[in-house]
């Protein structure tokens, strides 16, 4: 007799463009109630797969001594894995006394760690793969605007850390799309050109390819750029 095999559960998640699901939760920092805590604030969620392992180690003290950076454009931390608040504790303390990388050391992680024992929030989130884990979340990664609404989803499997640059540069990036009307480029950071958003009719397209549109500068009529100084998106998006 063939054996029957249970199939493995498939999650959903929430898409780009969704509210961002809604859950209270213990953290190292105290209890929260998400996103609702977090209203008029960009918020990086992310999850890893499991406390007192190296990779997980190593972002955790990246993404510490980033967080001020991330706070100085209004950007709040919040991490989850699915293992409990002690575990976590006892993880976060040894992080301080003991482990140093790429010259950090004496790390402390103040941003909350989220209690998810149940799997609850990273079922919710889809941040349980059974292809990868059925038992740990993978690095998911979710940049939540002030409205409380999904702008961005970055998924890795757990033996790929993270590039914490490129997390905070899609942070910029948004808020700089927002502000300025505009959509960034590939590899836009502060300071490069910016890309029109495409002309709206025949005169439109018309004016930008003969020159007629100041400071705007045309490949063809749907791919315009104009520059956008550095200083000024700093003075428009940084939190001061």
């Amino acid at each position: 007799m063939t054996a029957i095999e249970t199939p493995i559960p498939v999650t959903g998640m929430p898409r780009i463009g969704d509210p961002a699901p809604s859950f209270t939760a213990s953290t190292t920092q105290g209890d929260i109630s998400f996103p609702s805590d977090y209203v008029g604030r960009w918020v990086v969620l992310f999850s890893h797969p499991a406390d007192f392992t190296p990779v997980c180690t190593s972002e955790f003290m990246t993404f510490a001594s980033m967080q001020k950076e991330f706070a100085a454009y209004n950007t709040e931390l919040v991490g989850l894995s699915v293992d409990g608040l002690y575990s976590h504790i006892a993880w976060l303390r040894t992080i301080k006394d003991k482990i140093t990388f790429r010259d950090m050391r004496d790390v402390e992680v103040t941003f909350p760690l989220i209690d998810d024992v149940s799997m609850e929030i990273a079922q919710k989130y889809g941040m349980i793969m059974p292809g990868e884990d059925s038992t740990k979340a993978v690095r998911a990664v979710f940049v939540i605007d002030p409205k409380a609404v999904i702008r961005a989803i970055i998924y890795y499997p757990l033996s790929l850390g993270r590039n914490f640059d490129e997390l905070l540069r899609v942070v910029k990036a948004l808020q700089t799309a927002d502000h300025f009307e505009v959509a960034t480029p590939a590899d836009w950071r502060p300071g490069d050109a910016v890309i029109v958003p495409p002309a709206g009719s025949c005169g439109t397209a018309d004016d930008r390819m003969t020159g007629g549109v100041d400071g705007v500068e045309c490949e063809d009529w749907f791919f315009c750029t104009k520059q956008l100084p550095a200083d000024e998106v700093d003075a428009a998006i940084r939190h001061r």
